[in-house]
């Protein structure tokens, strides 16, 4: 039996992404890159423990005038905690979703809300197209946010300016772990591992309770 991709190598275990058995080289060269990975798979899982992202040049950092502070983390960690879950959700039900799609709707989503600092609500949808299926899905995510805390709270805390600041800041998180790969889903995976963690902890009620 040779390795399912390589057709040479002599198969050292099974691959889920490409649904056969396969050698260590092709699984070290193809994951991420020409292999669409599951990210429960043990192999991948691995992988993250020891892959290191590309450095990026904070000069280029987008955004850089938008401060992001340790306070205004704190005062919105719910709101952060379902935008991220938002993300996550959108990613995982839009097939063929990877972090550079995720960067690419943040980049819109935070174009749309730097309108409304300005009054004027100017919606940018990404022109890739699984980019905007996730632009949608987070921008009708914040309206169901509002809504909730309308009916909870008789009134919207969340101000535009909050959401572009989270907003900003998972698009920082997106670039520090994104692996270059691309396939590649470290920063979707690192939200979803957050997700679990806190899930473990909270009960199912509304994401207003991670308050």
């Amino acid at each position: 039996m040779a390795c399912a991709i390589c057709q040479t190598r002599r198969p050292r275990r099974r691959c889920p992404g490409v649904g056969g058995d396969i050698c260590t080289i092709c699984c070290g060269t193809g994951r991420e890159v020409t292999i669409f990975c599951p990210l429960d798979c043990e192999h991948l899982q691995d992988a993250r423990i020891h892959e290191k992202a590309p450095l990026f040049n904070a000069e280029q950092l987008p955004n850089r005038d938008i401060r992001v502070s340790e306070e205004l983390l704190e005062s919105n960690h719910a709101l952060l905690e379902f935008l991220s879950r938002a993300l996550v959700a959108a990613a995982l039900e839009t097939t063929g979703v990877v972090d550079h799609d995720l960067r690419d709707a943040l980049a819109a989503l935070i174009r749309t809300y730097r309108t409304l600092q300005t009054g004027i609500y100017y919606q940018t949808l990404p022109e890739n197209a699984l980019a905007a299926e996730v632009f949608r899905a987070v921008e009708g995510a914040v309206d169901a946010f509002r809504k909730e805390e309308i009916e909870l709270l008789g009134m919207s805390k969340t101000r535009d300016a909050d959401v572009l600041g989270m907003l900003v800041f998972l698009e920082r998180v997106e670039l520090d772990r994104n692996n270059g790969r691309p396939r590649g889903r470290a920063f979707l995976d690192l939200l979803r591992g957050l997700q679990e963690e806190s899930s473990a902890d909270a009960s199912e009620a509304s994401p207003l309770a991670f308050e």
